[in-house]
């Protein structure tokens, strides 16, 4: 079993870089793409128009008249079909903001409104809105590109490619709104929106620093006394991650260690210390102006235990009285397990990072094995009374857990192991009922 739960961790790879937060910020936004894409359109338009000119104009210098007479009579067509694309366009992008409002609604109430942001960080999702707008766009300017000159000798201009590229555009947007549809639908579906919840959670996982053969603890602990602290300076709200590679620069640059104080995911309002420094005075504050970010709710980027927290909402309101579906809290301990089976043997408590020359500059605090344990099994196991379901498939993977985990992480396994068989054991007043619940059984009731 143990060799199982190992392959279900994420495959090693190389560690992605620390990025800046930017790139993640404009996922969770609407407006980027759509803005991207309307802007890279006209571009595009302005090209194909400069080449139908040179067209015209060398077809003119040649004096193929009869070409133009034909190139003539063919725009007349595509200006009719690039009419009726530019109004369907706009019943297409109505159709599609519909369905996003739907499956958006309907995830929302049956699984958790955190679950929200897999909708809007959807790259198909993005890419048919702004491939939609940018077709209807493109029709716009077409249509002004239109001569109303008949004779050959006196038109400028004949939107040959740009036509052509209409209809390459009206392509793109039904092949785009079929994988739409597509994605839509699996996102409705629980267990894939519980698979994107584990997908993003070890990608966090893949991005936290390597220990450097196992000193990272006795780094942390020669820190010492804090020498200065940088307060927080903005709006209050959750702190959604921090600019790590600025950080990074910004300690070396001034000889410090810098140390996180509150954890990714933590509310924090102005005033607070947000950044303690070790080894001499604080840099400057336009030196680490924007190396904090701060919103209303939390994100993937660099929340270890946000994952956990959706798939313990996920799994509550499956046991609630109003759903009643254990099957759906199963399928969300089977990924809590597999989470936690990843994290089994990995440093944690705190991530440091560090420079070229290796020196650590930036402690940045994660939730520790016991806080990751209890988050992911304490609400979901209060709930569990009554449903044998959930009690036997997380005994299941307790035991599955406990083959894994070194020693010293053994305790909050155990702990939360015998306080379900106690809750059983008082909740159930027949003793085969009793038994029936604590069998472990890795389907729940297969």
């Amino acid at each position: 079993m143990s060799d199982w739960m190992v392959t279900q961790s994420p495959a090693p790879g190389r560690r992605p870089r620390a990025l800046s937060p930017l790139r993640e910020h404009l996922r969770d936004t609407f407006w980027f793409a759509p803005t991207v894409a309307m802007v890279s359109v006209f571009v595009v338009w302005v090209g194909a128009q400069i080449l139908d000119t040179v067209i015209v104009d060398a077809l003119q210098e040649d004096g193929d008249y009869e070409t133009l007479d034909e190139l003539l009579r063919f725009a007349e067509d595509a200006k009719a079909v690039v009419t009726v694309v530019g109004s369907a366009m706009m019943t297409f992008i109505g159709v599609v903001f519909s369905i996003s409002l739907v499956a958006v609604q309907m995830a929302s109430g049956q699984f958790t409104p955190r679950v929200v942001r897999l909708f809007v960080r959807s790259r198909i999702t993005k890419a048919t809105f702004a491939v939609f707008l940018a077709t209807f766009v493109l029709t716009l300017l077409v249509l002004t590109s239109f001569d109303t000159v008949e004779d050959p000798r006196d038109v400028t201009s004949v939107p040959l490619v740009q036509s052509v590229l209409t209809l390459c555009m009206v392509a793109l947007s039904l092949f785009l709104f079929v994988l739409y549809v597509n994605t839509t639908l699996r996102l409705m579906r629980i267990s894939h929106v519980i698979a994107r919840i584990a997908t993003e959670s070890f990608r966090v996982v893949a991005s936290m620093p390597v220990p450097a053969g196992g000193q990272d603890g006795q780094d942390a602990a020669r820190l010492g006394s804090a020498t200065a602290w940088v307060p927080h300076e903005g709006r209050a709200g959750v702190l959604r991650d921090v600019h790590i590679a600025r950080l990074v620069r910004v300690a070396r640059k001034h000889g410090v260690v810098l140390r996180l104080i509150p954890r990714i995911g933590d509310f924090v309002v102005p005033g607070t210390p947000v950044l303690a420094v070790h080894g001499g005075p604080a840099p400057p504050r336009g030196a680490l102006r924007y190396t904090a970010s701060v919103g209303v709710e939390r994100t993937y980027h660099q929340d270890l235990g946000f994952g956990l927290r959706q798939l313990s909402d996920i799994a509550l309101r499956a046991l609630s009285p109003a759903i009643n579906d254990p099957t759906t809290a199963v399928q969300a301990l089977d990924r809590v397990i597999q989470f936690l089976a990843s994290l089994s043997r990995r440093p944690l408590d705190a991530a440091l990072h560090r420079d070229r020359a290796g020196a650590v500059r930036l402690v940045q605090p994660v939730p520790g094995w016991t806080e990751l344990v209890d988050l992911g099994f304490t609400e979901v196991r209060g709930c569990a009374i009554g449903s044998p379901q959930v009690s036997r498939r997380m005994l299941a993977g307790l035991d599955d857990l406990l083959l894994l985990v070194p020693a010293e992480r053994r305790e909050p396994l155990l702990r939360h192991r015998d306080l379900l068989r106690q809750a059983v054991d008082q909740a159930e007043p027949s003793p085969s009922d009793r038994a029936f619940a604590l069998r472990p059984d890795r389907q729940g009731i297969g």
